[in-house]
């Protein structure tokens, strides 16, 4: 759009607000010349924001909040922060609607939280925020702090903008995501409820582009698998280590852990998981094109279920329920057969799935009655529907950005964004950025880094994307 069409959209909405033209030209030439450097600081904001150690465990996210903190003060930005336990900081800020007819607010989201990072696998120090090569680098460039500055720079270049808004913008950077969000999204919820009472729509982590080849398709979650992390302990008859038992504590979680290993649950292609298939079927290669776009008909026998679990256990983890097993604990002692074991796993369950009838399943599968089966943590499932204005403006801005198509996906692990779909809002893992496989595969995964590029394009497709729902009529 050329800057004079872009005048005169913004002087039509102002005088329809009761402001002059001139204002509206001043607004948007403001916008133009300082979009730019607001995408341009991005980068070294990043970069600082990433040698901030908000490793969760613990998370001591407050070290972040006093960063951000820091950044609103300097925009002249009004903004609340709280702990929900020693350490736990969150923080919001609020752009309040201008225009008379106001519409549900919008709220975007991401964690200050990161995974840990084991050095001994990194080819750079973890934190260290580096800018080298076109990349910035440190844990949770992508995970979620990379996300959160683009966020926040186009909220702020909004807010610099002086445009009228039609609704409410809400930016919130909140605690232990990567555990749960219990300190954070969660505890929000439950504890500061008011904050999310004119709230129609959100965006949080979940989505992005990806690179196939020549050309980019834009992802978009809807919904998510559900998690259900679960503790098994296993009960036997103690002893010494040089007096091997028949059966021990230890013998039966082995058994147990065996079976549910090499249980495949049964495949069930759930119909947004095969619009998934079908939307990213034109972007694969040879037989994979036909087999995406017909993934509703596949077989369990099939032998394309196989190599799919090869070569893209994400995508094969959609079509069923699925245990990851994760934690041990046997004897504190080497010379101790313990009385008592456990182990953990990680279970993520297609929406539809209800936990205990599943958790039923997993005791037939032990079938052993000195085992029982704890329930650590389960979330409910929720899909949010793409007839809405604010998807078919992220369709529009990707197709003007990236050339891309949307696709509606349902993504394999879990986000805070359920907390909010179970208020009744509308909320969509979106990221403004472009990632090939290489560049992705260092969420939770070694060597995370993301691009300068992606940083600064990310700022100001975030920026359109605002400008487009909260500033448009």
């Amino acid at each position: 759009m050329t800057k004079l069409k872009t005048m005169t959209r913004a002087c039509l909405r102002l005088l329809a607000g009761g402001l002059s033209c001139a204002t509206a030209v001043a607004a948007v030439a403001q916008s133009a010349d300082e979009l730019e450097r607001y995408a341009q600081q991005g980068v070294e904001r990043l970069s600082a924001y990433l040698q901030i150690d908000t490793i969760n465990p613990p998370g001591n996210e407050s070290r972040g909040v006093e960063y951000l903190a820091q950044l609103l003060d300097a925009a002249g930005i009004d903004y609340e922060t709280v702990e929900s336990a020693p350490g736990r900081g969150n923080i919001w800020a609020k752009l309040p609607a201008t225009t008379r007819r106001k519409q549900p607010g919008l709220l975007l989201l991401h964690h200050i939280d990161v995974v840990p990072a084991n050095r001994n696998y990194w080819s750079f120090e973890p934190l260290s925020g580096e800018i080298k090569d076109g990349y910035i680098y440190g844990r949770g460039a992508i995970d979620t702090k990379g996300l959160g500055i683009a966020q926040l720079q186009a909220f702020l270049a909004l807010h610099a903008s002086g445009a009228p808004r039609n609704r409410d913008v809400w930016w919130m950077a909140t605690a232990d995501e990567e555990a749960g969000g219990y300190f954070g999204a969660g505890w929000l919820v439950e504890n500061r409820a008011e904050l999310f009472a004119d709230v129609g729509y959100l965006l949080n982590e979940g989505g992005s582009g990806r690179v196939f080849g020549d050309t980019i398709a834009v992802m978009v979650e809807v919904t998510q698998k559900v998690p259900l992390w679960l503790r098994l302990t296993a009960l036997g008859q103690p002893g010494h280590g040089s007096a091997p038992l028949v059966e021990t504590s230890v013998t039966r979680l082995v058994k147990a852990l065996k079976r549910i290993a090499e249980t495949e649950f049964p495949v069930r292609v759930l119909q947004p998981v095969a619009e998934m298939f079908e939307g990213i079927a034109p972007f694969q290669r040879g037989d994979d094109q036909q087999r995406f776009a017909n993934i509703g008909h596949v077989q369990p026998s099939d032998q394309f279920l196989y190599e799919l679990k090869l070569k893209n256990p994400g995508a094969h983890a959609l079509l069923r329920n699925t245990c990851s097993i994760t934690r041990l604990q046997g004897s504190s002692k080497i010379n101790v057969i313990p009385a008592e074991v456990h182990a953990e796993l990680d279970c993520r369950l297609l929406p539809d799935q209800d936990p205990e009838e599943f958790i039923q399943e997993l005791h037939t599968i032990i079938s052993d009655d000195h085992i029982s089966i704890e329930r650590i943590m389960g979330f409910t499932p929720a899909i949010s529907k793409t007839e809405t204005p604010l998807y078919d403006v992220i369709a529009d801005v990707s197709a003007e950005v990236f050339g891309a198509q949307v696709v509606p996906t349902v993504s394999g692990g879990f986000t805070d964004s359920h907390f909010f779909r179970d208020l009744g809002i509308t909320s969509y893992g979106y990221s403004p950025f472009a990632f090939t496989v290489n560049e992705f595969a260092g969420v939770h995964g070694n060597d995370e880094r993301v691009s300068v590029d992606n940083i600064v394009t990310g700022v100001k497709t975030y920026y359109h994307l605002l400008e487009k729902f909260v500033v448009s009529p």
